[in-house]
């Protein structure tokens, strides 16, 4: 019976670290998408923090990257940029790769 509990718990702890993972590398990929959506922006270093930030917050308002692709699209076409969804939705694949390279390079 040991053995099964030790497994069980290993598979739990296990799950965790991949959850924590995931977590870490989408907060990281939406901070480069901040970073980018700003650069297109042409913002200034400190409304480029800000806006990171916003991007990072705006995951939480619903699950999966809908919300985060959203926030963009609508700030980036506010400020007269011509970009699509599918646009954003290529960079957002491409700044997850970054970020799990990022993430994974410093461990």
């Amino acid at each position: 019976m040991t053995d099964f509990r030790d497994r069980e718990r290993a598979e739990e702890a296990h799950f965790a670290l991949e959850e924590e993972t995931a977590f870490r590398i989408a907060a990281r990929r939406n901070r480069l998408l901040g970073e980018w959506g700003a650069g297109l922006m042409k913002l200034t270093p400190e409304e480029t923090d800000a806006y990171r930030k916003a991007v990072v917050q705006a995951e939480f308002e619903e699950a999966g990257d809908e919300d985060v692709i959203r926030k963009l699209l609508g700030d980036l076409t506010g400020a007269g940029i011509e970009i699509t969804e599918t646009d954003i939705r290529m960079k957002l694949e491409e700044m997850t790769i970054e970020a799990r390279r990022q993430l994974l390079g410093e461990a």
